[in-house]
């Protein structure tokens, strides 16, 4: 089965208060997932920004909407119960609770209308709306990154070899590899000769090595580029390497680093531009949004 949007967890959110006892947020999602027979891996999917389970934050808006809607309560923190309204309404039986359904209840318009509402983004009068904000605002930043990634790689194809070494550099070394930007520079794109075009430091001391091929290309690199490196790295009695191209990888080529014993990382211009999107190489940011919610533990009393 695959996850509920929120709208169709607002009715068996409700079913579960009926009983007029108090129920904890986490109590109300094992529940649900119970409920809907979620699997062991949907109830681990992440939403895009990797923060938190996409389950339990459709279960956390529908709860927000019944509660603004008055058919739920806040108890006390982390724990809620069903209103005489939310009771009322559950013994009518509804066939379903959603956006537009909630509109007949003046605290959900009130709360709509609200101009710094946390809803005000959601079109309650389209009960076809089925993403949380979170997922909204995550979707919209993966298309952003998207586009951003596919200039990154128009930028680095059309930059010279030596710059495309260069780009290298700066992101290993952003990533934690070489020491300083002085130490790794001096020791990538040196000579280009026996199949490796340099090396860097694992780490800062310096307590292992990893040996570098990079590419900038437009075909995609097959199989026998690979071999040849990993040919080069047998002569130098290395086991670990990356391959950066500004291209692709061939289904051969992939296949290959798979069987081979040595650890060899193949990172291609998709990876590469989103990699270089997440340590602000070549990037810069725009404008940046924080999230937050009710600091739940700042309001309880002792």
């Amino acid at each position: 089965m695959t996850i509920p949007d929120f709208q169709s967890i607002m009715l068996p959110l409700l079913n579960l208060f009926a009983d007029e006892q108090e129920h904890s947020l986490r109590e109300i999602i094992d529940s649900l997932s119970e409920t809907f027979a979620l699997s062991e891996e949907e109830r681990a999917q992440l939403l895009p920004s990797g923060k938190q389970s996409m389950f339990n934050n459709r279960v956390s808006w529908a709860k927000t909407h019944l509660t603004k809607a008055g058919l739920l309560k806040t108890t006390k923190r982390g724990y809620f119960q069903i209103t005489q309204q939310g009771l009322k309404v559950w013994k009518e039986h509804p066939p379903k609770i959603n956006n537009k359904f909630l509109q007949q209840f003046p605290k959900f318009i009130e709360f709509k209308q609200n101009k710094n509402s946390d809803l005000n983004s959601l079109d309650v009068d389209d009960d076809n709306k089925f993403t949380t904000p979170e997922e909204e605002l995550e979707s919209a930043f993966q298309k952003l990154n998207q586009t951003l990634a596919s200039d990154l790689i128009e930028q680095i194809k059309s930059g010279s070899p030596r710059f495309f070494e260069m780009l290298v550099v700066d992101l290993l070394v952003k990533m934690g590899y070489g020491g300083t930007r002085k130490d790794a520079g001096q020791v990538i794109g040196r000579s280009g000769d026996e199949g490796v075009d340099g090396l860097i430091n694992e780490d800062r001391l310096g307590l292992d090595v990893i040996y570098i091929q990079a590419k900038r290309w437009q075909n995609p690199v097959g199989r026998p580029e690979i071999q040849k490196f990993t040919g080069a790295l047998e002569g130098f009695r290395a086991k670990k390497g990356i391959f950066i191209t500004s291209s692709s990888f061939t289904n051969d080529a992939q296949e290959y680093v798979e069987r081979i014993d040595k650890k060899v990382i193949l990172i291609d211009g998709d990876k590469l531009a989103q990699l270089m999107i997440e340590y602000n190489v070549g990037v810069s940011p725009v404008v940046s949004y924080e999230i937050k919610k009710v600091d739940l533990d700042y309001f309880m009393e002792e």
